[in-house]
Formats: structure tokens, C-alpha cells, sequence
């Protein structure tokens, strides 16, 4: 857990780790910004580093993500290839009253495409279930 004061407001970054049959499980739940990503980083590469080749980020719970979180992103897909591992991310739908922000930062990135991206984590550790489509 990250914690950092922005203002008066205290914004906490959380991940929380599990498992779901094959798929190591990262809940990341808070704000994804230049203080807190390298923490995303840091649980990507224990994974990893554990042996761990199928990886669920689940960012439902974020509710702010900038640049250092995309970049977060996109390196952890590089990693997981790098590896021939597979990962999978959960975002609700972009039309979703909470968790949406994150799916509406890469689309307007132009890098959802490059993610497999599951509206649940049921469906995203389903070893038939296809991605949503970009």
C-alpha cells in the first residue's frame, strides 16, 4: 500500500494479490499516477520474478490513471510477452458510472487495442473467453 497527501485529501494506492486457478490476480484499487505506479511495477515484476506467466491486472477500483500509469501498463505487457506470458485486464465498460476512467484514458490513447481487456474477473480467468473488442 502507497500512501501520499495531495492537498488536505490522503489518496491511497492499493494492490492486492491472489490467485484464480492459473492466473496470479492484481487488484489494483486508488490512483495510478507518477507517485503511486511504480508500486503496479513493482507487484508485476514479484509476479514474475515468482515464476508467474498468466497475470490479471483488475482496475475496476482505479479511479484516476495518468501517463506513468499507462506507461505502467504498457510495460508490463512487453514484460509478460518478453516471457510468453499472458495478460489480461479488467476494465468495466466505458459507459459504467465507477471504474470507467482508466478505459476511457486508453481509448483516448489510442493503446486499448494493444490490451486483452475482460469487463469481470470471471471472464478474464475463463481460459475461452474472448477480450472485449477494442
Amino acid at each position: 500500500m502507497t500512501d501520499r497527501v495531495k492537498g488536505l485529501e490522503r489518496v491511497t494506492l492499493k494492490v492486492l494479490e491472489h490467485e484464480q486457478g492459473d492466473w496470479a490476480v492484481l487488484q489494483v484499487c486508488g490512483e495510478m499516477d507518477l507517485m503511486t505506479s511504480p508500486a503496479v511495477r513493482q507487484h508485476v515484476h514479484h509476479a514474475v520474478a515468482e515464476g508467474r506467466r498468466s497475470l490479471v491486472l483488475d482496475l475496476g477500483e482505479v479511479r484516476f490513471c495518468d501517463s506513468s500509469g499507462v506507461g505502467v501498463l504498457i510495460a508490463a505487457r512487453r514484460l509478460m510477452r518478453s516471457c510468453r506470458g499472458r495478460l489480461r485486464i479488467v476494465l468495466p465498460a466505458q459507459d459504467a458510472p465507477e471504474g470507467s476512467h482508466v478505459n476511457r484514458v486508453l481509448a483516448a490513447l489510442g493503446v486499448r487495442r494493444l490490451f486483452d481487456v475482460y469487463p469481470d474477473l470471471p471472464s478474464a480467468t475463463a481460459e475461452a473467453t474472448d477480450p472485449l473488442s477494442a
